[in-house]
């Protein structure tokens, strides 16, 4: 999300491939304008000497960038499974009514709509119905950039709480929810995790895992910059209603992540090389040499999945 000060130009809302976010322009200019009136109110630009900010977000509901996903793949895998175990286990408890031996494939057709019901739950969660930009929540988590600086340098925790202490009033504010964690007190480790455990038994996504600062070195070169931890309802929309069974978590164990992770890595250097350019006031066609590279490892054949 870019978000400017004062002119004619509100900004732009772009998805992670560059392309525009809102379908709608007018609800794009009404939540510009909204973020800009908040920006003004707290003070934000005066107290970082900028026009213009960008910030790292997640634009909910989920419904509203992927309602096509929705409604053509997920959707109908819940509906086409509901119709045909529903008919398959009106079949068998006839047939177990005149006798016959069908008990184990019932249980298992039983289990299957458990499941598939359970799948169905998880993506009614991510949709409601948008009418305008009251609607529409913003979760910042990061601020990229203001004139002049990118902030890289700066912790997590201080980009949360300086979104929070400046949007914090905005209508379509969401607080990002996040925790602390010290690795070398075990306890501290075993809060978070529970965190998690409630977070997604409650029905949120997951968590994302992040070293302290966004760039970070370790003993073997750069530390990822983030590492989604989803919950296990959630993984039924990424790999299908029954992918708990024993059988189907066999077959995703042995996956190899290297190549994702490393891909991952380019990205998030180039991504700051491209802001360290855009701040510095380099030519814009430096600047869309990273944004194009970006794009291109993106169009990598890795597994998206992954």
């Amino acid at each position: 999300v870019a978000v400017t000060s004062t002119g004619t130009d509100a900004g732009i809302v772009y998805t992670r491939t560059g392309r525009p976010f809102f379908a709608d322009p007018g609800m794009q200019t009404a939540l510009l304008a909204q973020l800009r009136d908040t920006l003004t109110t707290s003070g934000f630009w005066a107290d970082f000497n900028t026009d213009f900010a960008v910030l790292d977000s997640e634009i909910m509901p989920w419904s509203l960038k992927a309602g096509g996903l929705l409604w053509r793949q997920y959707a109908p895998v819940a509906a086409a499974a509901e119709r045909g175990l529903g008919l398959s286990l009106a079949a068998l408890r006839a047939a177990e009514a005149r006798g016959l031996a069908v008990g184990e494939l019932l249980e298992r057709l039983k289990s299957r709509q458990a499941e598939t019901s359970a799948y169905a739950d998880v993506y009614r969660r991510y949709v409601w119905p948008v009418s305008g930009v009251q609607d529409v929540k913003l979760a910042p988590f990061q601020l990229l950039a203001s004139a002049g600086a990118a902030y890289t340098d700066k912790p997590h925790v201080w980009h949360l709480e300086t979104l929070k202490r400046y949007l914090g009033s905005a209508l379509s504010f969401a607080e990002t929810a996040f925790r602390t964690v010290d690795l070398n007190v075990p306890e501290n480790a075993a809060a978070a995790t529970g965190w998690w455990e409630r977070l997604t038994a409650a029905g949120g996504e997951g968590m994302v895992v992040k070293p302290a600062a966004p760039v970070t070195f370790g003993r073997h070169g750069p530390v990822q910059p983030g590492v989604k931890v989803r919950g296990r309802d959630y993984l039924r929309l990424v790999y299908g209603p029954e992918y708990l069974l024993p059988e189907n978590l066999e077959r995703l164990r042995p996956r190899n992540v290297a190549a994702k992770r490393a891909l991952a890595l380019q990205e998030f250097a180039l991504g700051i090389e491209a802001l360290e350019r855009f701040v510095g006031g380099a030519p814009p066609r430096e600047v869309y040499e990273c944004v194009a590279a970006v794009l291109a490892l993106e169009s990598e054949g890795t597994d998206p999945r992954l």
